[in-house]
């Protein structure tokens, strides 16, 4: 699994990464031991986040600085609306769950918390910002995808959610996101980017939402 240079030196640097990538829901996602509840709990949440995330890419196209990040950013934008929340519509409402009930759940505290700091991070500072508030929530679904496919028990019930973020469409998604970041960093700070006064900014970006991101699987437990 490679998704670019640029995401490999930033995870390098988040301390909560493992905490993130390895929680204990995710292990339950693993081995299937994760009760049943608490994964609906957690995709109502994560369902009322994509909606967020989604503007906070759409954002990212008017923060964008030429026509190829512009493209790249609404591509993402397609896959959250027409792919990612598709996963969240039909297991729900397999559980009686529709999407009128989602849509009325109030927003969990480290839901708004989370979504809030992203959109705050493209508002308030530039095209660099925003994507390292984004990319722990894209690539790292995607590194604990591959893995969770490789290790899963073949009995697990959440196969399904394995699937989608294995899956070659989300994969590509994130092979180009991270082609992205590289373009996008190497266009604004050059070919050693770390030595840079804003890489530290950077990296304390993407540690904050990678901190985020591991509380956020707590919530199915709210």
């Amino acid at each position: 699994m490679s998704y670019g240079e640029s995401f490999a030196r930033l995870r390098a640097a988040a301390p909560d990464w493992d905490a993130y990538t390895r929680h204990g829901f995710v292990e339950g996602l693993r081995d299937g031991s994760l009760p049943r509840a608490e994964y609906l709990a957690y995709l109502v949440q994560d369902y009322l986040f994509l909606i967020q995330f989604s503007r906070a890419w759409a954002l990212a196209v008017v923060k964008a600085g030429d026509l190829d990040e512009l493209r790249a950013c609404a591509a993402t934008v397609h896959t959250l609306l027409d792919h990612e929340m598709a996963l969240h519509v039909q297991t729900c409402a397999a559980a009686g769950i529709d999407t009128a009930a989602m849509l009325a759940t109030p927003e969990a505290v480290t839901n708004i918390a989370y979504t809030r700091y992203v959109l705050d991070a493209g508002l308030s500072g530039d095209f660099l910002d925003l994507l390292a508030a984004l990319m722990p929530c894209v690539l790292g679904y995607g590194e604990i995808g591959l893995r969770l496919a490789a290790e899963a028990a073949p009995d697990t019930p959440y196969r399904d959610w394995i699937d989608t973020y294995a899956g070659a469409e989300y994969q590509q998604a994130c092979r180009d996101a991270g082609a992205l970041l590289d373009r996008a960093i190497r266009k604004r700070l050059g070919d050693a980017p770390q030595d840079s006064p804003r890489w530290n900014a950077l990296t304390d970006r993407f540690a904050t939402a990678t901190r985020l991101e591991a509380a956020f699987w707590d919530l199915g437990r709210a």
